[in-house]
């Protein structure tokens, strides 16, 4: 397990910073660790093992250099992955992270959230509400009406454009969702 170098970086802020604005600076630098039995345990940062990028604790990054890199299979939580083309993408592990800091959101009605959870796209006539001021390809947290994080996408339309549209239009292009738990069990 290693620090990203200055590249790897650029993609994970660049794409976080997509889903969370300026509330990017809560996830890197405002935010301190509650693990471990030190009375300072620090702060959380992101580390890359196998094309994988963890968010964790410095605190459990000491404890965990006991352990051979070959023998490590997962430290903190998983927020994306590396292509084999160098891309970075975030994976569903990533939500409650994205969730408790987003800038754009989505909330559905209960009618349409199987859908969503399925792995459909969001469409209009399944919109409870929406934040103001999305625009095209903002990044979108999707929501259940009692705001539990259901998964995140891109927005296929602005707020403005989302009013006049037709139910059968799509809102957000979905990226990841929870179901994913389930219909990719072996991948993830």
């Amino acid at each position: 397990m290693r620090p990203l170098d200055e590249k790897e970086t650029t993609l994970v802020f660049n794409k976080l910073h997509k889903f969370v604005g300026n509330n990017l600076k809560n996830i890197v630098l405002e935010s301190q660790s509650h693990e471990g039995p030190e009375s300072n345990p620090g702060r959380y940062c992101f580390r890359l093992q196998k094309n994988r990028v963890y968010y964790v604790s410095e605190s459990l990054i000491k404890r965990a250099t006991n352990i051979k890199r070959e023998k490590l299979v997962s430290l903190g939580t998983q927020i994306g992955k590396f292509t084999k083309a160098g891309k970075f993408h975030l994976t569903i592990q990533s939500l409650n992270l994205l969730a408790a800091n987003a800038k754009h959101k989505v909330w559905l009605k209960p009618t349409s959230e199987m859908s969503f959870l399925y792995g459909n796209s969001v469409l209009k006539g399944g919109v409870g509400r929406i934040t103001e001021n999305i625009q095209v390809n903002d990044g979108v947290v999707v929501f259940s009406m009692s705001d539990v994080p259901l998964g995140f996408g891109d927005a296929a339309k602005s707020t403005v454009d989302c009013r006049k549209m037709d139910p059968n239009g799509i809102v957000v292009h979905r990226h990841a969702d929870i179901g994913e738990y389930l219909r990719m069990e072996d991948d993830l």
